[in-house]
């Protein structure tokens, strides 16, 4: 590398960036410099070429920017507050502190400029694809041949640690044969994890794995900063996704620790510290910006303005009307167009199947609403009638790789035009709960559709019978799980879900359940949980959500025969009835009253409202549905001892017309 004027300043703006975050890991006593001050050469002239505006960071066609190593935060944190960004000196001294805009790992809608939250590593590869999947679908929609509004790059920094994980293979395997060439996965290649150099459990070639997923491969000294330039421009006309191997080495800069996994994830230090600032010509100070080195990143201000100012005068001269129109659209989506389909004539009918027809009303009346299954869309009754495949379409096909799916949707959520949905059956969630609790840690307006909800799924046995995981998402915080009882309560349910702005996860019949009259005796399905059936003097309350709740129904009225005036509750939405006021839950669940709840799943939570439990405390069996709700005890005469046993009431077999 020839070391010209332009070199050695953005040497020295590397160094700054290097300086920073090893202060910043310094000053909290915990983080990690390695990588940031192996990326700073990167980060440098990356700034060359991005195109962003700090003064607006929710510009549209801005270049995303994801930070896939998440760890790598002090990088991201000196890179916004150098850039102009609402980040202050003062931010990046209070790094990892309480309260600070700086927290250990990057966060969506806490740090101006961070564009998702990321942290477990691999996240961000199938978060940036997610963004790459948005912004092909909304060009497809707003381009045309002579101008495209929306035309930007996303880029991904990724390390060692992120191409281990399977998210990242199942993402990147998509984002080749979609032929993304708005991707470019910039990958920090340094050879070291916590444990030690990478080779003590990883050999494969890297680039011959891309290569076979149908990506363009660059590869780049990562401290050469005439090689990055030349990549960078390489790449602004690519055909596919693009992967650039940079070779670089952990803790450039770090005297004695460069290139040792000491680097990783510690301090360097106060005297490695001050010995590498002498050594680069930097004062001993913390927290040191040169002010040529700020004039120079804070070009990105004014850059910034340039950039969005032509975005504007371009989408004002867009020659079609109804380029501008459909940008509306995305943009402006009416949820009160939709006409949702009416199932009261409906005697019976699977959740599923109610969930299919209630999507294709909702993407018939927004155009921007679009999703897909995990190659289960004929199960999952997932598909979008009549309206094609993605990139043009709205029908993803997102084969068998449920955990980048959910990552991909996270971040279409979060791009602006896009509501996407996700499916899969519903005991796969397994395969995705890392991406769906950032989607709850973030409030991400992800709806997640899960089908083949209990041991209703049948012959395919306790493998694909969920029983613990209704649990485990209703424990998240800021997620809603709803599980209707039938298909009218699954419209009201998509009405509610519609106008919060979180995850919402839809558990699904695969058997048809019975259509209840659509009349409340009190409460509504947007408070989470409502008195379905209320009795004069009741005495008792059975709970339940799904196909539950029509055995409660059955069974209250043989309840009767016992003295025991039973109020059946449908709970369609646990996470909501807990958000209700103190009033509220009390009319509906009455203090006055012996509480059941009934579930077909692990169900531990309704203990907070009931005194007993019926739910699964084992795994399922195969056998047809009907066999197995009765073999374990989801059945009229059960539900009936376990409510005589809790009012002190000797059962005996009773027979009762018309219940």
């Amino acid at each position: 590398m020839v070391m010209t004027e332009q070199n050695k300043m953005r040497q020295k703006m590397a160094n700054t960036i290097r300086f920073l975050a090893a202060d910043m890991v310094q000053r909290a006593n915990s983080g990690h410099p390695g990588a940031p001050m192996g990326l700073a050469d990167i980060a440098v002239v990356l700034s060359e070429h991005l195109k962003h505006n700090p003064k607006n960071p929710k510009w549209l066609n801005r270049d995303r920017l994801v930070f896939s190593g998440g760890h790598a935060s002090s990088l991201i944190y000196a890179l916004l507050h150098l850039w102009g960004y609402d980040l202050s000196l003062e931010d990046l001294k209070n790094f990892r502190q309480l309260d600070s805009k700086t927290p250990g790992h990057p966060e969506y809608g806490h740090t101006d400029g961070v564009e998702i939250t990321t942290g477990p590593l691999g996240q961000g590869v199938a978060n940036a694809v997610g963004f790459a999947m948005a912004a092909k679908y909304t060009g497809g929609q707003v381009n045309s041949e002579t101008c495209a509004l929306i035309d930007h790059k996303v880029y991904c920094l990724c390390g060692d640690g992120d191409l281990q994980e399977g998210i990242s293979y199942e993402a990147c395997s998509l984002a080749g044969h979609l032929k993304l060439d708005n991707m470019v996965l910039i990958y920090d290649s340094n050879c070291i994890t916590i444990e030690g150099d990478t080779d003590i459990a990883l050999s494969e070639n890297v680039e011959l794995r891309f290569l076979a997923q149908g990506w363009d491969v660059k590869k780049i000294n990562g401290h050469c900063y005439d090689d990055i330039d030349r990549v960078l421009n390489e790449i602004k006309t690519a055909i596919k996704p693009t992967i650039i191997i940079a070779n670089t080495i952990i803790g450039r800069g770090a005297g004695e620790l460069e290139g040792t996994h000491h680097t990783h994830g510690a301090p360097l230090g106060d005297k490695i510290i001050a010995e590498s600032k002498e050594k680069e010509g930097f004062p001993a100070e913390s927290f040191y910006i040169p002010e040529d080195v700020l004039v120079r990143f804070r070009c990105a201000i004014d850059n910034g303005e340039l950039y969005e100012k032509e975005w504007i005068h371009r989408h004002k001269e867009a020659p079609l009307i109804e380029q501008n129109e459909a940008m509306s659209r995305l943009l402006n989506p009416d949820f009160s167009a939709i006409e949702f389909p009416d199932f009261s004539e409906i005697k019976a009918m699977a959740t599923r199947d109610s969930n299919g027809k209630i999507l294709n009303a909702i993407a018939k009346a927004v155009p921007s609403f679009i999703g897909g299954s995990a190659d289960l869309a004929p199960s999952n009754k997932t598909e979008l009638k009549d309206m094609g495949d993605f990139p043009k379409g709205r029908n993803m096909h997102f084969g068998i790789r449920e955990h980048a799916m959910a990552a991909i949707t996270n971040a279409m959520a979060l791009y602006g035009t896009v509501i996407p949905f996700n499916a899969t059956f519903f005991v796969f969630s397994d395969y995705l709960k890392p991406s769906a609790r950032i989607a709850a840690l973030t409030k991400i307006q992800n709806f997640f559709v899960w089908t083949h909800d209990s041991i209703g799924v049948g012959e395919d046995g306790p493998t694909h019978e969920p029983i613990e995981h209704i649990s485990q998402f209703r424990a998240l915080p800021n997620f809603y799980v709803w599980r209707p009882a039938d298909a009218t309560e699954n419209v009201e349910a998509w009405r509610t879900a519609l106008t919060i702005k979180a995850p919402h996860g839809f558990v699904l019949s695969r058997q048809n359940l019975q259509t209840l009259k659509p009349e409340r005796d009190f409460g509504e399905v947007s408070m989470g949980a409502y008195i379905v059936k209320e009795r004069e003097d009741a005495n008792f309350t059975l709970m339940a959500s799904g196909s539950e709740l029509m055995l409660c129904l059955q069974s209250a009225c043989y309840l009767e025969a016992f003295g025991i005036r039973a109020n059946v509750v449908s709970v369609p939405c646990l996470d909501l009835f807990n958000e209700q006021d103190a009033e509220y839950k009390a009319r509906v669940v009455s203090k006055s009253t012996k509480v059941l709840a009934v579930e077909a799943a692990t169900a531990t939570e309704f203990y907070r409202y009931a005194d007993d439990v019926l739910g699964m405390e084992s795994f399922g069996a195969s056998a047809p549905a009907e066999l197995l709700f009765e073999k374990f005890g989801f059945t009229i005469e059960n539900v009936m001892k376990r409510a005589c046993a809790l009012m002190d009431i000797e059962y005996k077999a009773v027979t009762l017309e018309n219940c």
